[in-house]
């Protein structure tokens, strides 16, 4: 017998008893977009690689170790998306979204990454992504963060924090980099291999090395705050401000510098203790410069994106994913004339009292199989009908959850009205 085939590595299934808190994750940011006023944008999942290239930084592990790249037919060099932020501005430059425009868009589905697979860090992942163009902020940057917050109530998420910083401008970064060009060649002889290569691309992300022999070196680094230029100042010092009177707690992390090249100004992450070592969950920042970087107009942006499994297993952790897809109703029909208008009573039904969820048993089977399905089902009522009821129009109404009811009997035409009484009768 030859070997079952499993799921790529890093690439997992979700099953139905688990797509509950994605449902739930998903439904509630879609809701939360619309009250913002922020419409759906979706894109392909493959771009060309110099698109990654050019906004996320050729320096970053994401542009050197771990891109899905690979030349097609056309020896055109393809790669699919790490992230979403590149691709959105793509799609809205070159379909002139941002002549003369404000956009507030986002998007939702699959990132590819080559990592080493590990608890909430998939080489498949998924994640939702929010982006506002065309805002030079800070007041939109307080938005996005409301947003965030409003969406762990939502779900009733706890103990998530937030961290922000301030990048400050390319221009003060210059500055910035030299100081800290100057301070780790002192300490070279702690650095390792990936920080003495970021040296002189990218030093900003030796900060971000998660090497625990780096952390004292990295402790006594120059604080990015204390060479931001004024305009970057003033604008994250009403950032905080706004924050403050929102009633959002933060805290100032000189530390935090995110992963793409592109960022610039404010950097925030939502962070958590109940994942281990990926404690991130929400993770945005502002990218004034990435349009003219690809070629645009400059445009100043700012987004975010959260990591959709990380929320799912937070929901599981604390007891807050919901599993509400089985049905309302189930159909037992035990016998030929039963089965012959089963089908089409459970449309009336759908048609008579809409959002009932209405499964009809399928397959055959004896009735005491039949009524054990409906009750592993999660189904609140069953109804029955068998050859008999089948002939006068009339079905058994038995109530499967919570209090007990006598079973009785209600004609097809008044079953669907019966049933949408019986159902808010009962608690949920």
């Amino acid at each position: 017998m030859s070997e079952t085939l499993q799921a790529v590595r890093g690439m997992n299934d979700v099953l139905p008893d688990q797509a509950a808190a994605w449902q739930l994750l998903e439904r509630a940011a879609r809701e939360i977009f619309a009250q913002y006023g922020y419409r759906e944008i979706r894109l392909p999942l493959l771009e060309r690689t110099e698109l990654f290239k050019r906004s996320i930084g050729e320096f970053t592990d994401i542009v050197e170790k771990e891109m899905y790249t690979f030349r097609d037919r056309g020896d055109d060099s393809l790669t699919l998306r790490p992230e979403a932020t590149a691709g959105i501005v793509r799609a809205c430059m070159s379909n002139g979204l941002l002549h003369n425009q404000r956009q507030k868009v986002w998007l939702m589905g699959p990132m590819f990454r080559y990592e080493r697979p590990q608890k909430g860090r998939y080489r498949q992942f998924h994640q939702i992504d929010v982006e506002a163009l065309g805002f030079p902020g800070p007041d939109v940057d307080v938005e996005l963060i409301l947003m965030t917050a409003r969406l762990w109530r939502v779900l009733g998420l706890r103990g998530l924090r937030l961290h922000l910083n301030s990048l400050g401008t390319p221009a003060s970064r210059v500055v910035y980099r030299a100081k800290l060009v100057e301070y780790f060649r002192a300490h070279a002889a702690v650095l390792d291999a990936d920080s003495m290569r970021r040296l002189d691309g990218n030093p900003l992300r030796i900060l971000d090395s998660k090497n625990p022999a780096l952390a004292a070196v990295i402790a006594g680094a120059p604080l990015i705050t204390d060479h931001l230029d004024a305009e970057s100042a003033a604008h994250f010092a009403t950032l905080c401000s706004q924050l403050t009177g929102a009633g959002i707690d933060f805290v100032v992390n000189p530390r935090l510098v995110r992963g793409l090249d592109y960022y610039s100004r404010t950097v925030f992450e939502w962070v958590t203790t109940d994942l281990g070592s990926q404690d991130a969950v929400c993770s945005g920042g502002r990218y004034d410069g990435l349009v003219e970087q690809l070629g645009g107009e400059a445009v100043p942006a700012i987004g975010w994106a959260l990591g959709e499994e990380r929320i799912v297993e937070l929901l599981r952790l604390q007891g807050l994913a919901r599993d509400e897809g089985g049905p309302d109703v189930y159909l037992v029909l035990a016998g030929p004339a039963a089965e012959a208008v089963g089908l089409g009573l459970a449309e009336r039904i759908r048609d008579g009292a809409p959002g009932l969820r209405v499964e009809t048993n399928c397959g055959g089977g004896s009735f005491k199989s039949q009524l054990k399905r409906a009750d592993k089902s999660g189904a609140r009522v069953a109804v029955i009908i068998g050859d008999d009821e089948a002939s006068r129009g009339v079905a058994a109404v038995k109530a499967l959850r919570g209090r007990e009811a006598a079973q009785r009997e209600v004609s097809f035409d008044e079953l669907a009205a019966e049933l949408g009484r019986e159902l808010q009768a009962q608690p949920a």
